[in-house]
């Protein structure tokens, strides 16, 4: 049985995406493309990006982030089983803290991606950076 979304309960899935777990999709990952990406562009267009310029599958469960010259506009792109679900954010006040080092494309953490729906910059140099490689001697 298929489901059924009108485009207010879709941003409500990407908007509670960290914060409820019990009502979003099972993202696997988030990546945002860096830098500037024409928002003229749908679902083939974007999708097309993400496979040709940066070798990635759209078919899977993952959330692409893409934004305009602007910085306050983005939308998402994410493959849900069936189909592409395509959202678009406008801020009514204020600019995303966008990534514009050129044409490339950065894997982001839950955290970075809610820092970056709240207005802050992907990378904050005074977090906590997770340990790897320990060990108890």
């Amino acid at each position: 049985m298929g489901r059924a979304y009108n485009l207010r309960s879709v941003a409500l899935y990407v908007s509670f995406a960290i914060a409820a777990p019990w009502i979003r999709p099972a993202f696997t990952a988030f990546w945002i493309a860096c830098g500037y990406t024409d928002l003229r562009k749908g679902i083939d267009g974007l999708a097309t990006l993400v496979q040709s310029q940066f070798q990635l599958d759209p078919f899977t469960n993952t959330l692409f982030l893409f934004c305009g010259r602007r910085k306050d506009r983005i939308k998402a792109l994410y493959w849900e089983g069936n189909g592409f679900v395509l959202l678009y954010k406008r801020l009514e006040n204020g600019s995303f803290q966008w990534p514009r080092n050129g044409e490339e494309v950065r894997k982001l953490t839950a955290q970075q991606y809610r820092w970056l729906m709240e207005g802050l910059q992907i990378d904050q140099p005074k977090a906590h950076k997770p340990m790897a490689g320990m060990s108890i001697v």
